[in-house]
């Protein structure tokens, strides 16, 4: 296969997973898109988490919250774990990288905020272990997944919003995490400001 047929395999395979993906997930995705208004119509927050490219999808959600997504407005109340080196390699050092996480949702987290937990797997120790500290937080939980949910299927509770991606592959699972996060911001956005 020649680079060009190769790069177009990987077109086809997106449009083919964001298709699946338009059909299985807009109603998880208002569900989830509506706690995070409430939460922030009772002056609370969202705190999002991940690791690797899943941190880097947790820092864009929360750079859309505080500054803008399309439109500009007031920021928005929310924080990413995952931008303190300080902080993070202090718990992975002191006690466990498991942990890294969970002690900031513990700390920093309010009853009525927000935990958005993304995972490609579902299964990364660190995420779910944060869910566990968001829910002992009274905190309601939207886990962006894939696969078949992983650990994390099994960590939620009643009233948390699982969002998963209908994929195996990490990439294709990152494309539609990246559009619910933006689909998130835009329903927050219209929600608050009208069409």
């Amino acid at each position: 296969m020649n680079h060009i047929d190769r790069i177009r395999q990987h077109f086809a395979a997106s449009i083919e997973t964001q298709h699946a993906a338009a059909d299985l997930l807009p109603d998880a995705i208002a569900r989830a898109a509506q706690l995070i208004l409430d939460a922030l119509l009772n002056g609370r927050k969202t705190i999002s988490c991940g690791n690797g490219g899943s941190a880097g999808d947790a820092q864009h959600f929360t750079s859309r919250m505080l500054n803008r997504f399309e439109r500009d407005r007031p920021g928005l109340p929310a924080i990413a774990l995952t931008t303190d080196a300080a902080t993070l390699t202090s718990i992975a050092n002191a006690h466990d990288y498991t942990q890294i996480f969970s002690k900031q949702v513990r700390a920093l987290a309010q009853a009525g905020d927000v935990l958005l937990a993304i995972s490609t797997s579902g299964n990364s120790a660190n995420v779910v272990a944060a869910i566990e500290a968001a829910h002992d937080r009274d905190c309601s939980v939207i886990a962006l997944t894939g696969s078949n949910g992983g650990r994390m299927r099994d960590t939620l509770r009643e009233g948390d919003v699982e969002i998963r991606a209908p994929s195996h592959a990490t990439a294709r699972i990152q494309e539609v995490h990246l559009l619910v996060i933006h689909c998130l911001c835009d329903l927050i956005d219209t929600q608050l400001l009208g069409e």
